[in-house]
């Protein structure tokens, strides 16, 4: 059996997630590694992988809420709304110049909370079964829906003031599907300069941090137990090694649904040596496994 856990990697600038999951394959020497979200070229940061059978652990980990520290440089559009794209306009320096803290601040405010966000033109999401950025380098008119979501903290840590330019310095907290490029883009359009993003690097997903995050891929790289990781992710019911044998078989814990924690809807279902059962959910008054690892796989 090859190697199985959830891999935690600080992204490089200048390469993709998927030459980073590319490295990791050849490092641990299995084909069987995906990851839950992809980071731009530019960006730096947490990527998080599942190697063997740890993978099916990602689905419940792609969703989970995410910090970003970044750069936002008001003043200048380009047409990805990063640095990796073509400036397409620069605001008048006195324009730029003209913009105070407050109104910064007011910006950032209204985009702050639940909002309804475009996402940049050159982003992964698939139209008519394309990505975006695919249709958009080939020269198509793409338009993309507003989706919502919600950008729980928008901080200004630094203010940098050139001619034309201001550059921020600030921290993000979003909830999953946060374009922070589409961040700086509206940022600049309702200030009337412009902007885009010229740093990127993801902090945190979840109760996973890029301080635990290891920069270079080795073959006895650490990765981290299933159990371990559905339990910081999703929370914990104990069962016994009796109900545990019940869950792996398909049969449902009969009565059980009243030992959920409000709090943790799809637990992670853990017996009594510390191994990862699956995960369960409520049917009625059951709890029903709707994923299960398999006992030699559940360390």
């Amino acid at each position: 059996m090859g190697p199985r856990g959830i891999l935690l990697v600080d992204k490089p600038a200048g390469i993709t997630s998927h030459d980073v999951v590319a490295r990791s394959r050849r490092a641990l020497d299995t084909r069987k590694i995906g990851h839950a979200g992809t980071l731009d070229p530019m960006a730096t940061g947490l990527l998080i992988l599942g190697v063997g059978s740890a993978t099916r652990l990602l689905t419940f980990i792609v969703g989970l809420d995410k910090t970003y520290e970044a750069t936002i440089r008001l003043g200048v559009s380009t047409d990805s709304d990063d640095a990796d794209g073509a400036e397409t306009a620069r605001a008048d320096a006195d324009l730029v110049a003209a913009v105070t803290d407050d109104a910064i601040s007011a910006g950032i405010a209204d985009l702050t909370g639940p909002i309804s966000q475009v996402p940049s033109t050159v982003s992964a999401i698939k139209v008519g079964g394309k990505r975006a950025y695919d249709l958009a380098r080939a020269g198509e008119e793409v338009v993309l829906r507003p989706r919502d979501v919600i950008v729980s903290r928008f901080d200004v840590r630094a203010v940098r003031r050139s001619p034309g330019i201001v550059d921020l310095d600030v921290v993000v907290d979003c909830s999953s599907g946060t374009y922070i490029r589409a961040l700086a883009r509206d940022l600049g359009a309702a200030l009337g300069v412009g902007g885009h993003l010229t740093a990127l690097r993801r902090t945190r997903i979840g109760p996973f941090d890029v301080a635990d995050a290891s920069t270079d891929i080795a073959a006895d790289a650490t990765l981290l137990g299933t159990a371990e990781v559905a339990a910081a992710v999703l929370g914990v019911l104990p069962v016994t090694a009796e109900e545990a044998r019940d869950l792996r078989h398909g049969k449902r814990l009969s009565g059980a649904a009243d030992r959920l924690d409000a709090s943790h809807p799809t637990p992670a279902a853990i017996d009594p040596d510390g191994r990862l059962v699956g995960i369960v959910e409520r049917r009625g008054g059951d709890l029903k496994s709707i994923m299960n690892m398999a006992e030699e796989e559940s360390a």
